[in-house]
Formats: C-alpha cells, structure tokens, sequence
C-alpha cells in the first residue's frame, strides 16, 4: 500500500522539526563540553582573573614593586584556612614564595580543592604559579594540619599593559570546596561494594 503524499506545507514543518531537533542536541553537547574548555581557555590566558600556571620564571625582573595581598575562603568543607602571610611586596618578574595553612576539624577524613583568582581580572594573564596545591585534589586527615607553598611571580608584560600597569596592588584569592572528583569516585566505590554477593546469598547490603 503506496505510503500517504505528505503536502509541501508539512514536509516543511517535518523538515523544521527534524533541524530544530539537532539544533537543540548541539547545544547540550556543547554546554556540557563548554565548562572544561572555558576552564582551560582560563587557565590558558588568564581570562576572567584565573591564574595561569608557568614552567620557568621570566629572566627579568623590573625595578617596580607590587604588593600582593593573599584572601582565603572555604565553603562547605569543616576546615580553616589561612594565608600565613596578609601580603607580600614583591618587584615584577620577581618570584614569590608565600605559604597556606589548612586544618581539617571535622572528624573524617575529608577532600578538597582550592579554586583560585585574582583582582584586578586584568592581572590573570600575568600573575602566573610555578608551584600551587590549587592544581589537583588535597585529602587532611582528621584533625590534621598541613602547609601548603605557593611560589609565583608577575609576568613583566605587566607593566607593558595599559590595564594594568598603573595598578599596584594584585589580590590572589583562594576557595575549597569539597572535591567533586572524590565524592563521584566515592559513589562508585560503594555502589562496587554494594553489588558483591555475601557468603549467606544476595548483596552484602541486604538486611538478615
């Protein structure tokens, strides 16, 4: 049986419904595909006042001082964080060395990540790190204090850039949040351990 002519008029509606569908599609994909390249297009050019991380230090250091204030946060996590130092004065192209102190006061073992920038936003393409505990999961121990370094330096460009080269001051700023990487792995580390049969049959987590 010959299938139904569908009229102009709805082989156009079809055809819009069929384009509006894969228009919606890519859009997900490209939201979810969006916060780690915006991340890495950050941590790349210092937009948005993320720091960048360096391999070397510049070889020249200008006659210029900066002062360079240290801001501390926490959020969600039942710890204290310190800067061991409210600022430093450093010259541009200098490398600084300045020192974090993190307490863990709850009673487990607990994970966490320091998300980081600064102010003026302008100074995220200069204020680099050479070394950062900000750059990957750190897990204190109950009622354990540990100390963290921070080495940076200010990129000389810095006084090169019409944003930023009238400004003394640069504010690095610091925010542990409970790592999102441990909980998920912590999910499928019990969920692992939930589906292991038991020696008396089911699961290990079923009731007697």
């Amino acid at each position: 049986m010959a299938k139904p002519q569908l009229s102009p008029q709805a082989r156009r509606n079809r055809n819009l419904g069929a384009i509006c569908a894969i228009g919606f599609l890519g859009m997900v994909g490209a939201a979810y595909a969006s916060v780690p390249l915006y991340k890495a297009f950050c941590q790349l050019t210092g937009f948005d006042g993320v720091v960048r991380k360096a391999e070397a230090a510049p070889d020249t250091v200008l006659d210029r001082q900066l002062l360079i204030r240290f801001d501390t946060n926490v959020r969600a996590l039942p710890w204290t964080f310190k800067a061991e130092q409210t600022s430093q004065s450093v010259r541009i192209g200098e490398t600084g060395l300045a020192y974090f102190k993190v307490t863990n006061n709850g009673s487990a073992p607990m994970t966490g990540r320091a998300m980081y920038n600064v102010v003026p936003e302008s100074a995220g393409a200069y204020f680099q790190k050479l070394e950062c505990f900000c750059f990957s999961d750190q897990t204190i121990a109950a009622g354990e204090t540990i100390e963290f370094p921070v080495v940076y330096f200010v990129d000389p460009k810095y006084a090169d850039d019409f944003e930023t080269k009238g400004k003394p001051e640069v504010t690095l700023s610091y925010t542990f949040f409970p790592s999102v990487d441990a909980e998920k792995a912590s999910r499928r580390a019990d969920a692992s351990q939930a589906k292991v049969p038991s020696a008396l049959g089911g699961h290990t987590n079923a009731g007697l």
